[in-house]
């Protein structure tokens, strides 16, 4: 386990919809992912920015992206991790946000962004959306709303034609639980 891996396990809470559980399924999904890309990947680089990409949200949920990057910034330099590397980690880190609206630089970027995404999908996705609704008090109308809006549209934003093939799939569970949902929804 690495230093970076130990911190993170330390101070993540132990949710699994923001916390070390997302972490570490994003992780696991950017390693996969990386085996089916054609382009060189900067492994090290990928593991510690999927690691860090949410630490963030231990300050702020809004602009968690920007904040996880200072964090993150600050832990490498602290561990004397080469500054132009730092750069990577913190580009791949910010572009991971879907409303930070940043193009990814680096293979390694575009690969957590999709890791991301893909965690967004399927049922896990299903789980994460309704936990994380239920945690601040949405009630299942906003959950639907949330779907539609942004949930499905994730497939259409990937990279790579492999995580492409993998959120047409798990994007198909989302699309049966939705119209289920909406059916005995009837009052959205």
């Amino acid at each position: 386990m690495t230093t970076i891996e130990k911190i993170v396990r330390i101070i993540m809470p132990k949710d699994d919809v923001h916390g070390l559980g997302h972490v570490l399924r994003v992780r696991k999904l950017a390693l996969e992912i990386a085996k089916h890309v054609d382009k060189s990947v900067d492994l090290e680089i990928l593991e510690l920015a999927a690691l860090l990409h949410d630490i963030g949200r231990l300050q702020s949920e809004k602009g968690h992206a920007k904040m996880s990057v200072e964090v993150a910034k600050s832990i490498l330099e602290l561990i004397k991790y080469p500054r132009e590397k730092i750069e990577k980690v913190v580009n791949a880190i910010l572009a991971h946000s879907f409303s930070e609206n940043v193009r990814p630089i680096c293979i390694e970027a575009q690969i957590l962004s999709d890791a991301d995404k893909l965690d967004a999908l399927g049922a896990i996705g299903i789980a994460r959306v309704i936990a994380y609704g239920g945690s601040i008090g949405r009630n299942f109308c906003y959950d639907l709303k949330h779907f539609k809006e942004k949930i499905l549209k994730l497939k259409n934003l990937m990279y790579t034609d492999y995580d492409k093939m993998l959120a047409d799939r798990k994007s198909k569970i989302i699309e049966r639980f939705v119209k289920e949902f909406e059916e005995e929804l009837s009052e959205c």
